[in-house]
């Protein structure tokens, strides 16, 4: 890897996600040398990546160079690999270019679409858990339309402009929104020759509500919301199979569509090498202590999505949202320089600083500790707290003058097929 020798002790992380930048920014100008490895040379904005895929913004102003971010600090390496597998045995990691040893490690992988074993949804179904696959949403979304006008047969043009979502969590709910201001003011002036009328979007839930994870208000309101806009909200009903045309549920209801887009489930990014002890299997996740430390193994660290804390308050561990992930990657920086240091590791206890979601334009709910709101209010809270935790003011201020513009002009200028995307190439 070309990576120097150094007195200080290494640390690696494995992950430049919200968890892992959050570790390497509290290790950053400390006495140790930090080498931070991923697929991708860029931390993505994964909240924002929906708008990505509906044309209301472009991938660079929710990516940020993950060198850019370091490039003033002495001792940090950045490296662009593919993790293999870890030889805890040996301090080691091996990778697509090389191996490198280590005295501490954080684990900051993430998570990937969990499709529950089902190989058909897998082939046949979209998912949005990184930019590119954003771009593929966003490409065969205007591309179904430009097909939808070529044809004569009725019943596939509906199924071409037939939109289901599985998962009523935050990234089903507002990509549904979002789809459903598309419908409303910008797809009928771009094909004036084509019914809109006909497009459905339908927002497939397996429980009795949707964001299932905050107040029974906000999940009402998000609703009535989603009602209003055009969506057809679908509860307690279980998507069981999709061979590329049909949805098969385990009701009476089955959709045929072009386009279905998986939201119902995410689970850890795990690499291999770690003894079955320490993963739980069902959700792709590592056992780790109060310290985020890997069971058996002090040295090694797994924070975010890819980390299960279990307790009593948790006994699936934290949620796998951005919040537990940057606060475990700011005090495992800690804890780590606590036990060069020969000091005492501070155990973690997650500070739970509420959820939120929007649903369009003027319309969130937003679930704090001690205040719960939805509406105009909430949206525009929404908006700034999204805004602020963007890394950089290039890209605060891209998105931000995005927004402004789109909400003046109810437009969205991005709406580019860049790289047309066919269905038939994910099954290759």
């Amino acid at each position: 890897m070309n990576i120097p020798q150094s007195s200080f002790p290494r640390v690696v992380i494995i992950g430049g996600g919200f968890a892992g930048l959050a570790a390497a920014k509290g290790l950053e100008k400390q006495e140790l040398q930090v080498v931070l490895i991923d697929k991708h040379n860029y931390h993505t904005f994964q909240p924002l990546l929906y708008q990505v895929a509906t044309g209301g913004l472009e991938p660079d102003s929710i990516a940020f160079p993950l060198r850019k971010r370091f490039n003033d600090v002495d001792n940090f390496f950045f490296r662009l690999a593919n993790v293999i597998k870890i030889n805890p045995d040996k301090n080691e990691i091996e990778t697509s270019i090389g191996n490198i040893d280590y005295d501490e490690l954080i684990i900051a992988t993430g998570s990937t679409t969990n499709f529950f074993g089902n190989t058909n949804i897998q082939k046949n179904t979209m998912e949005m858990k990184s930019v590119p696959q954003s771009l593929d949403i966003r490409s065969l979304i205007l591309e179904n339309f430009e097909e939808a006008l070529l044809t004569s047969n009725l019943e596939e043009r509906k199924a071409l402009m037939n939109f289901v979502i599985v998962g009523g969590g935050p990234t089903g709910v507002e990509l549904a929104g979002a789809l459903a201001e598309m419908k409303k003011g910008i797809l009928p002036k771009d094909y004036p020759d084509l019914d809109i009328r006909q497009m459905n979007i339908n927002l497939i839930q397996s429980s009795g509500c949707i964001l299932k994870g905050m107040s029974a208000k906000a999940s009402e309101k998000a609703e009535d919301f989603l009602i209003k806009l055009g969506v057809n909200v679908w509860k307690n009903l279980r998507v069981l199979d999709y061979d590329g045309k049909i949805v098969t549920t385990n009701g009476e209801d089955n959709f045929r569509a072009e386009t279905v887009i998986w939201a119902a489930g995410v689970k850890g990014e795990m690499v291999d090498g770690l003894e079955a002890e320490c993963v739980i299997e069902r959700a792709a996740r590592i056992k780790v202590n109060e310290f985020n430390q890997v069971v058996n193994h002090p040295n090694i660290y797994a924070i975010g999505d890819v980390a299960c804390m279990a307790s009593k308050e948790n006994p699936y561990g934290h949620p796998m949202m951005a919040q537990p992930a940057i606060q475990q990657g700011k005090l495992v920086a800690k804890n780590i320089l606590a036990k060069i240091f020969n000091k005492k590791q501070k155990a973690f206890v997650y500070n739970d600083k509420g959820s939120m979601a929007t649903i369009g334009r003027n319309k969130a709910v937003v679930d704090l500790p001690k205040w719960k709101f939805q509406g105009v209010f909430a949206w525009f809270v929404w908006m700034f707290v999204h805004l602020f935790s963007l890394i950089g003011f290039r890209n605060r201020a891209i998105v931000f003058l995005n927004w402004v513009y789109n909400y003046i002009r109810f437009d969205r200028e991005t709406r580019l097929i860049i790289r047309p995307f066919k269905k038939k190439n994910k099954l290759s």
